[in-house]
């Protein structure tokens, strides 16, 4: 399986598009919200699978993985 490079990268650099926390940066979504999604579904395509992950990453504690990759 061929992993996509770019995949870290893009929780750091896209967008949240739209609702409460939209033009917030994936990767500094709070928590809550992450969770309200896990409990009500995340949206379809590559938005959905970026939120998840980045549930996935948050509820593990993995945040700081994404630290070196943010462009401050």
């Amino acid at each position: 399986m061929e992993i996509d490079r770019t995949y870290l990268t893009d929780l750091v650099n896209i967008k949240m598009p739209y609702g409460k926390y939209k033009d917030v940066v994936l990767c500094d979504l709070p928590i809550s919200y992450l969770e309200w999604f896990n409990r009500n579904s995340f949206p379809k395509g590559k938005l959905g699978m970026l939120l998840e992950t980045m549930y996935e990453i948050k509820m593990n504690g993995l945040d700081y993985l994404l630290t070196p990759l943010k462009k401050y």
